[in-house]
């Protein structure tokens, strides 16, 4: 992100360090992620120690450090979920999207995620992309679901691999 954005986020708080975790979520909703430049940058602003923004950078699981695709695609990993075949289902989502979980597919349109809850049990299993919960989720909606957000079949754009 250009020097400019962050100033500018940094602004809206009037530069006080107590908005620390604001000034954070603003820049990862226009970043997708907190790049270390930018960080390093709040640190300098707000004058306070880059220890003290990476700590609270690094303790809410809601940021992230590495560099995001466009969608994150989050599966629930909770009990509920669990029971109801959430590791099949990221499985599904490692073989549709040809990437790990904490990994960027190349053309950096998504990023897979597991997380421990969502807080919604009875909908379970649960996928959600960018914000949105899908639930009651299965291995065959996946490709489906994928698509709705821009990925062909069998994880390649328009091919049948």
């Amino acid at each position: 992100m250009s020097t400019a954005r962050v100033d500018a986020i940094l602004e809206r708080y009037g530069k006080d360090a107590s908005s620390l975790l604001a000034i954070l979520q603003d820049l990862q909703d226009e970043a997708n992620y907190l790049p270390r430049e930018d960080l390093d940058r709040i640190a300098e602003v707000l004058g306070i120690s880059p220890t003290r923004v990476y700590g609270m950078a690094t303790f809410f699981g809601v940021f992230s450090l590495k560099e995001r695709g466009k969608h994150v695609c989050q599966v629930c990993l909770g009990t509920a979920c669990h029971v109801r075949g959430a590791a099949r289902l990221t499985e599904e989502f490692v073989r549709k999207l040809e990437v790990g979980v904490g990994e960027t597919t190349p053309d950096k349109n998504f990023t897979l995620e597991t997380v421990n809850c969502v807080g919604a049990c009875a909908l379970g299993p649960v996928v959600v992309i960018n914000g949105q919960y899908h639930g009651s989720m299965s291995t065959g909606k996946v490709e489906g679901l994928l698509g709705e957000y821009g990925r062909g079949s069998a994880g390649k754009d328009g091919d049948d691999g």
